[in-house]
Protein backbone atom coordinates (compact mmCIF):
# COMPACT_ATOMS: atom_id res chain seq x y z
CA UNK A 1 0.00 0.00 0.00
CA UNK A 2 1.56 3.30 -1.08
CA UNK A 3 1.88 6.18 1.39
CA UNK A 4 0.79 9.42 -0.26
CA UNK A 5 2.80 12.60 0.08
CA UNK A 6 1.06 15.81 1.08
CA UNK A 7 3.74 18.45 0.63
CA UNK A 8 1.57 21.36 -0.48
CA UNK A 9 1.34 22.54 3.14
CA UNK A 10 2.59 21.56 6.58
CA UNK A 11 0.37 19.15 8.50
CA UNK A 12 2.06 19.94 11.83
CA UNK A 13 0.64 22.85 13.80
CA UNK A 14 3.12 25.71 14.08
CA UNK A 15 3.93 26.80 17.62
CA UNK A 16 5.84 30.08 17.18
CA UNK A 17 6.95 30.26 20.81
CA UNK A 18 8.75 26.90 20.68
CA UNK A 19 9.88 26.65 17.04
CA UNK A 20 13.24 27.86 15.75
CA UNK A 21 13.00 28.56 12.01
CA UNK A 22 15.97 28.97 9.67
CA UNK A 23 16.28 29.28 5.91
CA UNK A 24 19.50 29.00 3.93
CA UNK A 25 20.37 30.89 0.76
CA UNK A 26 23.02 28.59 -0.71
CA UNK A 27 25.81 29.36 -3.16
CA UNK A 28 29.04 27.66 -4.17
CA UNK A 29 31.23 29.64 -1.78
CA UNK A 30 28.99 30.50 1.18
CA UNK A 31 25.65 29.98 2.94
CA UNK A 32 23.52 32.88 4.16
CA UNK A 33 21.37 31.71 7.08
CA UNK A 34 18.31 33.75 8.09
CA UNK A 35 16.55 32.83 11.31
CA UNK A 36 13.45 33.49 13.35
CA UNK A 37 14.33 32.96 17.01
CA UNK A 38 11.51 32.95 19.61
CA UNK A 39 11.88 35.52 22.35
CA UNK A 40 14.28 37.69 20.32
CA UNK A 41 13.03 40.77 18.51
CA UNK A 42 15.74 40.86 15.88
CA UNK A 43 15.76 38.30 13.09
CA UNK A 44 19.40 37.20 12.85
CA UNK A 45 21.26 36.87 9.56
CA UNK A 46 24.57 35.01 9.45
CA UNK A 47 26.91 34.26 6.56
CA UNK A 48 28.79 30.97 6.87
CA UNK A 49 31.32 29.05 4.87
CA UNK A 50 30.03 25.90 3.21
CA UNK A 51 30.24 23.84 6.41
CA UNK A 52 27.40 21.74 7.78
CA UNK A 53 28.99 21.53 11.24
CA UNK A 54 29.13 25.32 11.47
CA UNK A 55 25.44 25.41 10.53
CA UNK A 56 24.52 23.07 13.38
CA UNK A 57 26.60 25.09 15.85
CA UNK A 58 24.79 28.25 14.72
CA UNK A 59 21.37 26.63 15.21
CA UNK A 60 22.35 25.44 18.69
CA UNK A 61 23.60 28.93 19.59
CA UNK A 62 20.31 30.46 18.51
CA UNK A 63 18.45 27.85 20.57
CA UNK A 64 20.48 28.82 23.64
CA UNK A 65 19.67 32.50 23.04
CA UNK A 66 15.95 31.66 22.84
CA UNK A 67 16.10 29.64 26.04
CA UNK A 68 17.85 32.52 27.80
CA UNK A 69 14.95 34.72 26.69
CA UNK A 70 12.52 32.29 28.36
CA UNK A 71 11.40 30.26 25.31
CA UNK A 72 11.93 26.51 25.33
CA UNK A 73 12.73 25.27 21.83
CA UNK A 74 11.07 21.96 21.00
CA UNK A 75 11.32 22.10 17.22
CA UNK A 76 14.07 23.27 14.83
CA UNK A 77 13.01 23.66 11.20
CA UNK A 78 15.44 24.36 8.37
CA UNK A 79 14.60 24.98 4.70
CA UNK A 80 16.57 25.75 1.55
CA UNK A 81 15.93 25.78 -2.18
CA UNK A 82 16.56 22.76 -4.37
CA UNK A 83 19.64 23.25 -6.51
CA UNK A 84 23.16 22.10 -7.18
CA UNK A 85 23.70 20.74 -3.66
CA UNK A 86 20.89 18.25 -4.05
CA UNK A 87 19.44 16.63 -0.93
CA UNK A 88 22.50 15.56 1.03
CA UNK A 89 22.20 18.41 3.55
CA UNK A 90 18.54 17.62 4.26
CA UNK A 91 19.39 13.97 4.94
CA UNK A 92 22.36 15.01 7.09
CA UNK A 93 20.22 17.36 9.19
CA UNK A 94 17.43 14.80 9.62
CA UNK A 95 19.96 12.29 10.90
CA UNK A 96 20.72 14.82 13.67
CA UNK A 97 17.05 15.30 14.65
CA UNK A 98 16.67 18.60 12.81
CA UNK A 99 13.60 18.94 10.62
CA UNK A 100 14.69 19.83 7.08
CA UNK A 101 12.69 20.76 3.99
CA UNK A 102 13.72 21.42 0.38
CA UNK A 103 11.71 24.08 -1.47
CA UNK A 104 11.09 24.08 -5.21
CA UNK A 105 12.98 27.18 -6.33
CA UNK A 106 10.47 28.17 -9.03
CA UNK A 107 7.55 28.08 -6.57
CA UNK A 108 8.67 31.12 -4.56
CA UNK A 109 6.87 34.26 -5.75
CA UNK A 110 9.12 37.17 -6.68
CA UNK A 111 8.55 40.76 -7.78
CA UNK A 112 7.61 41.17 -11.45
CA UNK A 113 9.42 44.46 -11.84
CA UNK A 114 11.60 44.68 -14.94
CA UNK A 115 14.76 45.31 -12.93
CA UNK A 116 14.18 44.12 -9.42
CA UNK A 117 16.87 44.17 -6.77
CA UNK A 118 18.33 40.71 -6.23
CA UNK A 119 20.78 39.93 -3.46
CA UNK A 120 21.31 36.95 -1.18
CA UNK A 121 19.82 38.92 1.71
CA UNK A 122 16.63 39.76 -0.24
CA UNK A 123 16.35 36.19 -1.53
CA UNK A 124 16.67 34.86 2.02
CA UNK A 125 13.86 37.17 3.17
CA UNK A 126 11.60 36.00 0.31
CA UNK A 127 12.37 32.38 1.11
CA UNK A 128 11.69 32.94 4.81
CA UNK A 129 8.34 34.60 4.09
CA UNK A 130 7.21 31.80 1.77
CA UNK A 131 8.37 29.08 4.18
CA UNK A 132 6.50 30.71 7.08
CA UNK A 133 3.26 30.54 5.09
CA UNK A 134 3.93 26.86 4.34
CA UNK A 135 4.57 26.13 8.04
CA UNK A 136 1.28 27.80 8.99
CA UNK A 137 -0.53 25.30 6.76
CA UNK A 138 -1.50 27.80 4.08
CA UNK A 139 -1.47 26.66 0.47
CA UNK A 140 0.31 28.16 -2.53
CA UNK A 141 3.07 29.92 -0.61
CA UNK A 142 5.71 27.53 -1.93
CA UNK A 143 6.11 23.90 -2.95
CA UNK A 144 8.20 21.50 -0.92
CA UNK A 145 9.73 18.53 -2.72
CA UNK A 146 10.04 14.99 -1.43
CA UNK A 147 13.53 14.17 -0.14
CA UNK A 148 14.75 10.93 -1.73
CA UNK A 149 17.00 8.46 -0.01
CA UNK A 150 20.56 8.00 -1.17
CA UNK A 151 19.58 4.62 -2.62
CA UNK A 152 16.74 6.15 -4.63
CA UNK A 153 19.03 8.85 -6.02
CA UNK A 154 21.68 6.31 -6.94
CA UNK A 155 19.13 4.12 -8.74
CA UNK A 156 18.51 6.93 -11.25
CA UNK A 157 22.16 7.28 -12.22
CA UNK A 158 22.48 4.41 -14.80
CA UNK A 159 19.53 5.64 -16.87
CA UNK A 160 20.66 9.27 -16.73
CA UNK A 161 24.26 8.38 -17.53
CA UNK A 162 23.14 6.29 -20.47
CA UNK A 163 21.00 9.15 -21.79
CA UNK A 164 24.00 11.48 -21.56
CA UNK A 165 26.28 8.98 -23.31
CA UNK A 166 23.78 8.38 -26.12
CA UNK A 167 23.55 12.13 -26.70
CA UNK A 168 27.34 12.43 -26.72
CA UNK A 169 27.60 9.53 -29.16
CA UNK A 170 25.13 11.20 -31.52
CA UNK A 171 27.08 14.47 -31.38
CA UNK A 172 30.32 12.69 -32.28
CA UNK A 173 28.70 10.87 -35.23
CA UNK A 174 27.14 14.11 -36.49
CA UNK A 175 30.47 15.89 -36.20
CA UNK A 176 32.22 13.19 -38.24
CA UNK A 177 29.54 13.27 -40.93
CA UNK A 178 29.75 17.06 -41.11
CA UNK A 179 33.55 16.92 -41.52
CA UNK A 180 33.20 14.46 -44.40
CA UNK A 181 30.40 16.36 -46.12
CA UNK A 182 32.49 19.51 -45.91
CA UNK A 183 35.00 17.69 -48.14
CA UNK A 184 32.27 16.45 -50.49
CA UNK A 185 32.33 12.85 -49.21
CA UNK A 186 28.88 11.34 -48.79
CA UNK A 187 27.50 7.86 -48.21
CA UNK A 188 30.16 6.91 -45.63
CA UNK A 189 28.89 5.45 -42.36
CA UNK A 190 31.37 6.17 -39.53
CA UNK A 191 29.50 3.84 -37.16
CA UNK A 192 30.58 0.64 -38.95
CA UNK A 193 33.25 -1.55 -37.38
CA UNK A 194 35.59 -1.26 -40.39
CA UNK A 195 35.03 2.45 -40.86
CA UNK A 196 38.43 3.41 -39.39
CA UNK A 197 40.24 1.16 -41.89
CA UNK A 198 38.43 2.71 -44.84
CA UNK A 199 39.37 6.31 -44.08
CA UNK A 200 42.64 6.08 -46.02
CA UNK A 201 40.82 4.97 -49.18
CA UNK A 202 38.29 7.80 -49.18
CA UNK A 203 38.69 10.47 -51.85
CA UNK A 204 37.20 13.90 -52.33
CA UNK A 205 35.41 14.79 -55.61
CA UNK A 206 38.74 16.29 -56.76
CA UNK A 207 40.41 12.91 -56.26
CA UNK A 208 42.39 14.07 -53.21
CA UNK A 209 42.69 12.04 -49.99
CA UNK A 210 41.39 13.39 -46.69
CA UNK A 211 43.76 16.12 -45.37
CA UNK A 212 46.03 14.89 -42.54
CA UNK A 213 44.60 17.07 -39.74
CA UNK A 214 41.01 16.16 -40.64
CA UNK A 215 42.00 12.48 -40.88
CA UNK A 216 43.57 12.57 -37.41
CA UNK A 217 40.46 14.29 -36.03
CA UNK A 218 38.21 11.61 -37.53
CA UNK A 219 40.31 8.82 -36.04
CA UNK A 220 40.13 10.43 -32.58
CA UNK A 221 36.36 10.85 -32.90
CA UNK A 222 35.98 7.19 -33.90
CA UNK A 223 38.00 6.16 -30.88
CA UNK A 224 35.80 8.29 -28.62
CA UNK A 225 32.66 6.81 -30.14
CA UNK A 226 33.98 3.29 -29.62
CA UNK A 227 34.74 4.05 -25.96
CA UNK A 228 31.28 5.52 -25.41
CA UNK A 229 29.62 2.52 -27.08
CA UNK A 230 31.48 0.19 -24.73
CA UNK A 231 30.37 2.24 -21.72
CA UNK A 232 26.73 2.14 -22.86
CA UNK A 233 27.01 -1.63 -23.24
CA UNK A 234 28.48 -1.95 -19.73
CA UNK A 235 25.58 0.04 -18.24
CA UNK A 236 23.00 -2.14 -19.99
CA UNK A 237 24.72 -5.39 -18.95
CA UNK A 238 25.02 -4.22 -15.32
CA UNK A 239 21.30 -3.37 -15.27
CA UNK A 240 20.34 -6.82 -16.52
CA UNK A 241 22.54 -8.44 -13.87
CA UNK A 242 20.80 -6.43 -11.14
CA UNK A 243 17.43 -7.59 -12.44
CA UNK A 244 18.60 -11.22 -12.38
CA UNK A 245 19.98 -11.00 -8.83
CA UNK A 246 16.89 -9.29 -7.32
CA UNK A 247 13.99 -9.78 -9.76
CA UNK A 248 11.28 -9.17 -7.14
CA UNK A 249 12.81 -6.07 -5.59
CA UNK A 250 10.31 -3.16 -5.49
CA UNK A 251 11.52 -1.08 -8.47
CA UNK A 252 12.79 -4.14 -10.35
CA UNK A 253 9.38 -5.81 -10.13
CA UNK A 254 7.80 -2.64 -11.53
CA UNK A 255 10.31 -2.57 -14.40
CA UNK A 256 9.67 -6.20 -15.27
CA UNK A 257 5.91 -5.65 -15.18
CA UNK A 258 6.10 -2.53 -17.33
CA UNK A 259 8.42 -4.20 -19.84
CA UNK A 260 5.70 -6.76 -20.54
CA UNK A 261 3.84 -4.09 -22.52
CA UNK A 262 4.76 -4.60 -26.17
CA UNK A 263 6.52 -1.45 -27.37
CA UNK A 264 8.08 -0.65 -23.98
CA UNK A 265 11.71 -1.71 -23.67
CA UNK A 266 13.85 -2.24 -20.59
CA UNK A 267 15.48 1.20 -20.90
CA UNK A 268 12.16 3.05 -21.13
CA UNK A 269 10.64 0.97 -18.33
CA UNK A 270 13.65 1.58 -16.07
CA UNK A 271 13.56 5.33 -16.71
CA UNK A 272 9.81 5.63 -16.07
CA UNK A 273 9.91 3.57 -12.87
CA UNK A 274 12.83 5.37 -11.24
CA UNK A 275 11.87 8.86 -12.43
CA UNK A 276 8.11 8.90 -11.85
CA UNK A 277 6.21 5.64 -11.35
CA UNK A 278 7.93 4.68 -8.09
CA UNK A 279 7.00 8.03 -6.54
CA UNK A 280 3.94 8.31 -4.29
CA UNK A 281 1.52 10.45 -6.27
CA UNK A 282 -1.98 11.50 -5.20
CA UNK A 283 -3.85 11.07 -8.46
CA UNK A 284 -3.63 11.23 -12.23
CA UNK A 285 -3.40 15.02 -12.22
CA UNK A 286 -0.27 14.89 -10.06
CA UNK A 287 1.27 12.35 -12.45
CA UNK A 288 0.62 14.58 -15.47
CA UNK A 289 1.91 17.69 -13.67
CA UNK A 290 5.11 15.98 -12.60
CA UNK A 291 5.82 14.97 -16.20
CA UNK A 292 5.13 18.49 -17.45
CA UNK A 293 2.45 17.21 -19.85
CA UNK A 294 -0.23 19.66 -18.74
CA UNK A 295 -1.24 22.85 -20.51
CA UNK A 296 -0.63 26.46 -19.51
CA UNK A 297 -3.84 28.45 -20.13
CA UNK A 298 -3.78 32.22 -20.49
CA UNK A 299 -7.19 33.63 -19.54
CA UNK A 300 -8.02 37.25 -18.82
CA UNK A 301 -11.44 38.75 -19.39
CA UNK A 302 -12.68 37.50 -22.75
CA UNK A 303 -9.26 36.30 -23.82
CA UNK A 304 -8.91 32.53 -23.84
CA UNK A 305 -5.82 30.91 -25.28
CA UNK A 306 -3.44 28.04 -24.61
CA UNK A 307 0.29 28.77 -24.40
CA UNK A 308 1.33 25.15 -24.85
CA UNK A 309 2.99 22.71 -22.48
CA UNK A 310 3.89 23.96 -19.03
CA UNK A 311 7.26 22.15 -19.19
CA UNK A 312 7.67 22.62 -15.47
CA UNK A 313 8.05 18.94 -14.61
CA UNK A 314 10.58 16.22 -15.28
CA UNK A 315 12.01 16.76 -18.75
CA UNK A 316 13.29 13.19 -19.07
CA UNK A 317 9.84 11.77 -18.43
CA UNK A 318 8.24 14.23 -20.84
CA UNK A 319 10.64 13.44 -23.69
CA UNK A 320 10.47 9.71 -23.02
CA UNK A 321 6.67 9.67 -22.96
CA UNK A 322 6.34 11.57 -26.23
CA UNK A 323 8.71 9.11 -27.91
CA UNK A 324 6.86 6.18 -26.34
CA UNK A 325 3.52 7.57 -27.56
CA UNK A 326 4.72 7.46 -31.17
CA UNK A 327 5.97 3.88 -30.69
CA UNK A 328 2.72 2.96 -28.97
CA UNK A 329 0.78 3.80 -32.15
CA UNK A 330 2.93 1.27 -34.05
CA UNK A 331 3.03 -1.62 -31.58
CA UNK A 332 -0.42 -1.26 -29.95
CA UNK A 333 -2.66 -0.40 -32.90
CA UNK A 334 -5.66 -2.22 -31.45
CA UNK A 335 -5.56 -0.50 -28.06
CA UNK A 336 -8.26 1.92 -26.99
CA UNK A 337 -5.71 4.75 -26.64
CA UNK A 338 -4.42 4.27 -30.20
CA UNK A 339 -7.98 4.23 -31.55
CA UNK A 340 -8.78 7.36 -29.54
CA UNK A 341 -5.81 9.13 -31.14
CA UNK A 342 -6.68 8.05 -34.68
CA UNK A 343 -10.31 9.09 -34.28
CA UNK A 344 -9.26 12.63 -33.37
CA UNK A 345 -6.52 13.08 -35.97
CA UNK A 346 -7.87 11.22 -38.98
CA UNK A 347 -9.63 14.22 -40.52
CA UNK A 348 -8.04 17.02 -38.50
CA UNK A 349 -5.21 18.75 -40.30
CA UNK A 350 -2.26 19.75 -38.14
CA UNK A 351 -3.58 17.93 -35.06
CA UNK A 352 -1.13 15.01 -34.91
CA UNK A 353 1.60 16.70 -32.88
CA UNK A 354 -0.68 18.42 -30.33
CA UNK A 355 -2.68 15.23 -29.88
CA UNK A 356 0.43 13.09 -29.40
CA UNK A 357 1.07 15.06 -26.21
CA UNK A 358 -2.45 14.27 -25.03
CA UNK A 359 -1.83 10.61 -25.88
CA UNK A 360 1.45 10.68 -23.93
CA UNK A 361 -0.40 12.10 -20.91
CA UNK A 362 -3.14 9.47 -21.08
CA UNK A 363 -0.59 6.71 -21.62
CA UNK A 364 1.48 7.77 -18.60
CA UNK A 365 -1.63 7.73 -16.39
CA UNK A 366 -2.60 4.31 -17.77
CA UNK A 367 0.89 2.91 -17.05
CA UNK A 368 0.78 4.37 -13.52
CA UNK A 369 -2.50 2.56 -12.87
CA UNK A 370 -1.05 -0.60 -14.41
CA UNK A 371 1.99 -0.79 -12.09
CA UNK A 372 0.18 0.36 -8.92
CA UNK A 373 -3.33 -1.10 -9.31
CA UNK A 374 -2.76 -3.87 -11.85
CA UNK A 375 -5.31 -2.37 -14.28
CA UNK A 376 -4.27 -3.34 -17.82
CA UNK A 377 -5.11 -0.58 -20.36
CA UNK A 378 -7.93 -1.56 -22.71
CA UNK A 379 -6.68 -3.45 -25.74
CA UNK A 380 -3.01 -3.38 -24.75
CA UNK A 381 -1.14 -6.58 -25.64
CA UNK A 382 1.29 -7.93 -23.02
CA UNK A 383 4.25 -10.25 -23.39
CA UNK A 384 4.17 -13.54 -21.55
CA UNK A 385 5.46 -13.35 -17.98
CA UNK A 386 8.96 -14.73 -17.55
Amino acid sequence: MQTLNNLSRSLIALEPASTLIAVIEMSLSSWLVAGIVPGIERQPLKKLAVDESALVRLLHRWREEAEKAGCRIERIVVAFEAGRDGFWLARWLKARSIEAHVIHAASVAVSREHRRAKTDRLDAELLKRAFLGWLRGERNHCKVVAIPTLKDEDAKRPSRERESLVGEQSRIVNRMKAALIRLGIRGFNPKLKRAAGRLDSLRTPEGEPIPPNTLAELRRDMERRRLISNQIRQIEEARLKHFEHAPNDGPHAMVRLLARVIGVGIETADMLVHEVLSRNMHDRRAIARYAGLTGSPDESGRKRREKGLARSGNGRVRRGMVQLAWRFLTYQKGSALAQWYRARTENARGARKPMIVALARKLLIALWRFVWQGVVPDGVVLRLAQ
